[in-house]
């Protein structure tokens, strides 16, 4: 049970209203492209086999070594999408609304019903946006009993994109497993890799000062800047401290690694399994510059730009890592935290080499 100036409010009433975010971001996704059921049997089936069979390509490739069955594989719809990343930020940002109205009391019950529908309504509106571009993803937040987190495979995303690129869905099936299984290997054959960024995560949403309301002027106008193409701004920075900008800036190094690390074993694996794995990622490229001026101002404002520039930069980190000390050498990055490149050594590979292996 929960008294009045929790993270609750008022009479229970919850802070952000999550189901209507699901609710929203679900109606909002849609289905994805209309196939006949037989079709759509076969890619939920292709995919929990390309999931699989990566699982032993990635360790072959990379020496990484998962534990076995820690972290399920969730074939879901765009809905499924929508309901497992509310479940993710509801857990995120516990700490951050339990400190707002601890320090504020809560807002009385119809101004918390309003604002907390308006609340949900803006997070409903950015899940809808990315239900429909989000091919996988690992989710490390998810708690569960002996699960270190899980993967999620999106069907609908997969059939429409392989349609949309005009290429040979077995192949890209399997291409898109590779990527999202060498995400699910970094975090199960790296135990601490989920404890370090949940917490580097609960630093930044813990430092969240409730007071910043002085702030939105400025927001406004970044926004419109970005809307307009005259500043580069990411919903993220709109109301970050200097000191959260700084673990943003760690949790960002950490992510380029992830994401280029991911982007290198995909295509290095790609040519011995995946016939037309050349063919895939040149069209794959194209597609992740944005199709319209609609679609690259909410990439913007979504920070999906940076998002597509930790997937090159983090490529190219490792691929110069490894063509200097080795995949044996390169594996140093997992041993510790202290490892983990910054910022600037994902920009400066040589300078990660010679931090770590002198």
């Amino acid at each position: 049970m929960t008294s009045e100036g929790s993270a609750q409010g008022p009479a229970n009433a919850p802070m952000i209203d999550w189901e209507l975010a699901v609710r929203l971001g679900a109606k909002l996704a849609g289905d994805g492209p209309r196939i006949l059921a037989s079709e759509a049997t076969a890619c939920v089936d292709e995919l929990r086999a390309g999931a699989e069979k990566s699982s032993a390509l990635v360790r072959e490739f990379t020496g990484l070594v998962a534990a076995e069955n820690t972290a399920p594989v969730l074939v879901v719809d765009r809905a499924g999408w929508v309901r497992a990343n509310v479940d993710a930020l509801k857990s995120i940002s516990a700490p951050a609304l339990e400190t707002i109205a601890q320090r504020h009391g809560g807002p009385g019950a119809l101004a918390q019903a309003v604002g907390s529908r308006v609340t949900g309504a803006e997070v409903g509106a950015m899940l809808g946006f990315l239900a429909g571009k989000v091919l996988g993803q690992f989710d490390p937040f998810h708690e569960a009993p002996g699960e270190a987190g899980r993967l999620l495979l999106v069907a609908p995303n997969v059939v429409h994109v392989e349609q949309q690129l005009d290429v040979d869905p077995r192949d890209f099936r399997l291409w898109v497993c590779l990527h999202e299984e060498t995400h699910r290997v970094q975090f199960t054959a790296v135990p601490w890799m989920r404890a370090h960024l949940r917490a580097e995560i609960d630093t930044i949403v813990g430092s969240v000062k409730p007071e910043a309301a002085e702030m939105i002027g400025d927001a406004v106008k970044r926004i419109a800047e970005g809307i307009t193409g005259r500043g580069e701004v990411s919903l993220i920075d709109l109301f970050a401290t200097p000191e959260q900008r700084a673990v943003i800036e760690r949790v960002t190094g950490v992510m380029s690694l992830l994401e280029g690390h991911a982007d290198v074993v995909m295509d290095g694996v790609g040519p011995e399994v995946i016939p037309s794995v050349e063919h895939i990622r040149e069209r794959f490229n194209q597609r992740r510059q944005g199709v319209g001026t609609l679609d690259r101002i909410l990439r913007r404002l979504l920070g999906l730009d940076r998002k597509m520039a930790q997937y090159r930069d983090g490529a190219v980190f490792v691929r110069e890592c490894v063509a200097t000390v080795g995949m044996d050498g390169f594996n140093a990055v997992w041993a510790e935290p202290e490892n983990l490149p910054s910022m600037t050594e994902i920009h400066d590979p040589a300078a990660w080499v010679r931090r770590v292996h002198g």
